[in-house]
C-alpha cells in the first residue's frame, strides 16, 4: 500500500479514536464534577486540549503510515491496537466515571506504550521519529495534570 494510502488509513482511524473518545467521557470538561477539582496551575485552556490532539493525531499519523512501510509484522498491529483502546478509554475512565486513579494509570500505560515505541523505532525511522516526539510530550503534559488533580482531590 502506498505512503499516502496508509496515512489517509492513519488519519481516519486516528481521529475515529479522539471522535470515540469524545462520546465517551460525555461533556466531562464541562461537568461540575471536573470543574470542582483542584486543578493543576499549568491546566491550559479548553481550547488547547483541541489543538494539541489534532497536531498530535496527524504526527502520529504521519509516524505509523512511516512505521508501516519499514515494518509489516504483526507487533505493530498489536502495539498500535492498546495504544487505541488506552488513548479511548481514558476520557471515559476519567471523566465519565470518575475514576482518577485508574485514569492515572491508563495514562502512565499509554505513556510508557508511546515511548517503548518511540526508542524501539528509532533506528529504523531515524528522522522520522519527530513525529511521534508530539505524542510522549503532550502525554507527559497529560499525565501531570491527572497526577495533580490525583494528589489534591
Amino acid at each position: 500500500m502506498k505512503f499516502f494510502l496508509r496515512l489517509l488509513l492513519f488519519l481516519i482511524v486516528n481521529f475515529g479514536a479522539l471522535g470515540i473518545g469524545n462520546i465517551l467521557m460525555n461533556d466531562g470538561p464541562t461537568l461540575p464534577w471536573y470543574q470542582n477539582l483542584q486543578q493543576a496551575p499549568w491546566t491550559p485552556p479548553g481550547w488547547v486540549f483541541g489543538l494539541a490532539w489534532t497536531t498530535v493525531m496527524i504526527c502520529f499519523s504521519i509516524y505509523m503510515a512511516k512505521l508501516t512501510e519499514f515494518r509489516k509484522d504483526t507487533q505493530i498491529v498489536i502495539l498500535f491496537s492498546i495504544q487505541f483502546v488506552l488513548n479511548v478509554s481514558w476520557g471515559y475512565i476519567f471523566f465519565n466515571q470518575h475514576f482518577i486513579a485508574l485514569g492515572m494509570l491508563n495514562l502512565l500505560l499509554l505513556l510508557l506504550l508511546i515511548a517503548y515505541i518511540t526508542f524501539k523505532f528509532k533506528k529504523e525511522l531515524k528522522i522520522y521519529t519527530l513525529f511521534i516526539l508530539p505524542y510522549l510530550i503532550w502525554l507527559i503534559v497529560a499525565t501531570s495534570l491527572n497526577g495533580y488533580i490525583l494528589l489534591n482531590n
